[in-house]
């Protein structure tokens, strides 16, 4: 799994506990903070971090962020650089705003329970 959230979400709102089924989680920012700006290396950053890991271009890879969003680029860029198959976690990590304006409680990665941990 590909989380492309920013350092500062990953630190401050949890990451995916993927240790339960044995599955590794790649931090790999697809936007900067506090700039919001794509970061034009994207790929080739995310290229090279799943070459040294020994994952191959046929190997299924699931993207995440906070609403489903970002990911949706970024699975949409690696497919085009030759991986597939690539997913978008619809929902991301903390889906859609509730009435209250507030994350997590409606659906994505939280609200359906999965593990996950905060530093």
């Amino acid at each position: 799994m590909i989380d492309v959230r920013t350092r500062a979400e990953w630190t401050f709102v949890g990451l995916p506990d993927l240790s339960s089924l044995g599955g590794r989680l790649v931090l790999a920012e697809w936007l900067s903070f506090p700039d919001n700006q794509t970061d034009p290396a994207f790929v080739d950053k995310l290229s090279g971090a799943l070459d040294e890991a020994k994952v191959d271009k046929g190997t299924p890879l699931y993207f995440l962020c906070r609403s489903g969003v970002r990911s949706a680029f970024a699975a949409a860029a690696m497919s085009a650089a030759g991986f597939a198959p690539c997913f978008n976690v619809a929902g991301g990590f903390e889906g859609e705003r509730d009435a209250l304006g507030h994350r997590g409680h409606l659906n994505g990665w939280k609200a359906a329970g999965l593990p996950w941990s905060q530093s």
